[in-house]
């Protein structure tokens, strides 16, 4: 099975259109070194007739909520509308994902997964049984424009209800494969198995503030759930502890995680299945990781 060359080459980056998984069981073992991702949360809400929905402005899945202020909020794909059977093929594709990624990474090498706390449980169960080791959890701290908590049609009559938490955060899962002796070995045989600090004296920590991504970021990458550089930098080089290695990001989109990854001047690969995705990418890469971000 080969999923042919990489359709984009810039710099240390190269992105495959392709099945993840598919491309991801052609790959030789123990060749990539970390995993920085931001997955289809319901998978529903990427196929392709939501997808189509989602560009035609008719939002299906995706609840595309009017301006404010004079600012366009991006859109947002409602979770509590998924099926019984949706959770449970949503649940069995990131197990078979995690399986088919488990031989391909190095021992040692961590996986950030970007989630939500609806559904994080069920991607991180998945992970988990496919034989990567529960390393904790990073919290982005971000406040968005998005709503959604209140009474649909009846915030009026209830004026002092939540129907659910306002979120102010997001989860990113992070797992590890399985060391190979101790982790002082692990380093010095494949160069992983750690995180790599911010500096000497600073610890990586588990909560990082992030303002939402700009609006010169979306008009170059234009995708639903883009990620701001500034985090996708902090998060990205944290994921080679000597800062050697390839970066893997096995839901590419438009290419922000490549962007980062180039920006800190590391070797990186994504794959992409849409081919809508791929083509804003081509443009998208370069100038995202040519963009100077704010440090917060």
């Amino acid at each position: 099975m080969n999923p042919g060359p990489p359709v984009i080459c810039h710099g240390r980056a190269r992105l495959y259109h392709a099945d993840c998984i598919d491309w991801l069981l052609s790959q030789p073992e123990n060749t990539l070194h970390g995993v920085v991702t931001d997955p289809p949360y319901g998978l529903v809400e990427y196929t392709a007739a939501q997808q189509q929905k989602l560009r035609a402005g008719k939002g299906g899945v995706w609840r595309i909520p009017p301006s404010f202020d004079g600012h366009r909020r991006s859109p947002l794909p409602r979770f509590t509308t998924l099926t019984g059977r949706e959770v449970a093929e949503l649940e069995a594709f990131f197990r078979q994902w995690a399986e088919a990624l488990l031989p391909a990474l190095v021992p040692g090498a961590h996986v950030l997964i970007a989630s939500n706390p609806l559904l994080s449980y069920l991607v991180a169960g998945a992970v988990a049984e496919a034989g990567f080791e529960r390393r904790g959890e990073i919290a982005r701290l971000v406040m968005t424009m998005r709503g959604g908590d209140r009474p649909k049609n009846a915030h009026e009559e209830f004026p002092e209800v939540s129907v659910m938490p306002r979120s102010q955060w997001e989860p990113w899962l992070l797992f590890r494969k399985p060391l190979d002796g101790r982790v002082q070995d692990n380093l010095r045989k494949w160069r992983t198995g750690a995180l790599r600090r911010p500096s000497g004296g600073q610890p990586f920590g588990d909560v990082i503030r992030s303002a939402p991504t700009r609006a010169g970021e979306r008009a170059v990458a234009n995708h639903p759930s883009l990620k701001p550089q500034a985090f996708l930098r902090k998060v990205v080089r944290a994921i080679l502890p000597l800062g050697e290695g390839i970066v893997l990001d096995p839901f590419a989109g438009s290419g922000s995680t490549l962007a980062a990854a180039e920006a800190v001047g590391y070797e990186s690969v994504g794959i992409e299945a849409d081919r809508a995705y791929v083509a804003v990418a081509k443009g998208a890469i370069p100038t995202l990781a040519a963009l100077t971000v704010p440090e917060a």
